[in-house]
């Protein structure tokens, strides 16, 4: 992924996602850390990093294909400086969501549908 992108911020509730549009794939690719902060409800981006740290180690001894499946692109944090962040597409983020128990699954499901179309 690189040059052909748009990045993007959107809200979900009080929380930030930033995502970007490949223009080349015609698909949305959201931050996972922040779709993660929403569904913990967790407004500290470090403890949401924590969060999906823990995560990806269970999926990826799980074998799940989620981790695998997640990208890599520079997005712009809080600082205004721009970090590797993981990414995913939509399918790839739904699954995630139903490796997630919070009650904010389906609400995020929905919005991510609108959003990501």
């Amino acid at each position: 992924m690189g040059l052909n992108m748009a990045q993007d911020l959107t809200f979900f509730e009080d929380f930030k996602v930033r995502r970007h549009f490949d223009k080349t794939k015609q698909k949305w690719f959201f931050s996972v850390i922040d779709i993660i902060a929403v569904l913990t409800d967790q407004p500290d981006y470090k403890k949401a990093k924590s969060y999906w740290t823990t995560l990806k180690s269970r999926l990826k001894a799980e074998g799940s294909q989620v981790v695998t499946d997640c990208d890599h692109l520079k997005m712009k944090a809080s600082d205004g400086k721009f970090y590797n962040t993981d990414v995913a597409n939509l399918e790839t983020i739904f699954r995630l969501v139903q490796s997630i128990p919070s009650k904010k699954a389906e609400p995020i499901k929905m919005w991510l549908a609108k959003v990501g179309n």
